[in-house]
């Protein structure tokens, strides 16, 4: 989840480009892992590269197109794309299984299959890890600057050199690369994937995690991550405990409250703290650091 938070984040915090149809380009890495390390048996460092690269291909692919188009037309293009993706993979049984889905070998490193729930959670630390680093570095160099300069103001960004068309592009591929490789990495965590792992919602969820955490901060894709992957539990005993007293609400926990909570938490966060978690991080931080003299 942190790793396509921190995809989704350097394309829509730090360059302004909304989307929602992030889910697409995960299922672009995940299918690509199944098809390359179920059917071919090629190994993790070749899957999840070539995961990044198909994902990246499809960012560009949509990215070009949308050149022009910015706010809510931006949105809907980019969730048009995300019904027409998972279109196909329902209806492209020959490719992905359609609504059977496609199975996921054990993923194996240095010959060691990593068939533990501990292997599993160091692998993806270290990958994790990674990425974050890829991502805070990228944000540092000139690319960064550029994306944030185009997000801030793209017309004064455009008179200052910077080359829209150029960078607009790099940031869906750099975002749907991170996504791709999230969605590899989904896949052999999930050992089995079909299209219901991928619909709006992911995309939603998604967008929730780098606006609760903080829009263009790229701790706050983790803190949002990790809030967003945790609040399902909470809010699992909270709808549990009202159907207990509110009969009419048994078993629409999956669906309703989901979309519920996730709707309202980006309201709040929207409207109270624009910043996300990051910025309440950084107010704390800064208040121990001043402390006790806070004047």
């Amino acid at each position: 989840a942190v790793i396509g938070a921190l995809g989704l984040n350097i394309l829509t915090g730090f360059t302004g480009q909304i989307s929602l149809g992030h889910a697409a380009f995960l299922a672009f890495g995940a299918y690509t892992t199944a098809l390359l390390g179920g059917k071919l048996g090629l190994p993790f460092w070749v899957t999840l590269p070539a995961a990044g690269v198909a994902a990246a291909l499809a960012g560009v692919a949509i990215g070009v197109p949308c050149l022009r188009l910015k706010g809510l037309y931006l949105a809907m293009a980019t969730m048009a794309f995300g019904v027409v993706v998972e279109y196909l993979v329902i209806t492209w049984e020959g490719l992905t299984g359609g609504v059977r889905g496609l199975y996921v070998p054990t993923l194996t490193v240095a010959g060691h299959p990593l068939d533990t729930d501990e292997k599993m959670y160091v692998f993806l630390l270290i990958v994790t890890a990674l990425m974050t680093a890829a991502a805070k570095n990228i944000t540092r160099t000139r690319v960064g600057r550029a994306f944030v300069a185009i997000r801030d103001r793209d017309v004064a960004a455009e008179i200052i050199g910077v080359n829209l068309t150029r960078y607009k592009v790099t940031a869906f591929a750099i975002s749907s690369f991170y996504a791709g490789v999230a969605g590899g990495l989904y896949a052999y965590v999930m050992a089995y994937i079909n299209p219901e792992h991928f619909t709006f919602m992911l995309s939603i969820e998604y967008l929730a995690m780098i606006i609760v955490g903080g829009l263009g901060s790229i701790l706050g894709s983790i803190y949002g991550a990790v809030f967003i992957v945790v609040a399902p539990e909470f809010i699992k005993l909270f709808a549990q405990s009202l159907e207990s007293v509110i009969p009419a609400l048994e078993g629409r926990y999956d669906l309703e409250w989901n979309i519920a909570a996730f709707g309202l938490l980006i309201m709040l966060f929207l409207l109270l703290e624009p910043g996300g978690l990051n910025a309440i991080w950084v107010r704390v931080k800064t208040g121990f650091k001043n402390w006790p003299f806070t004047y």
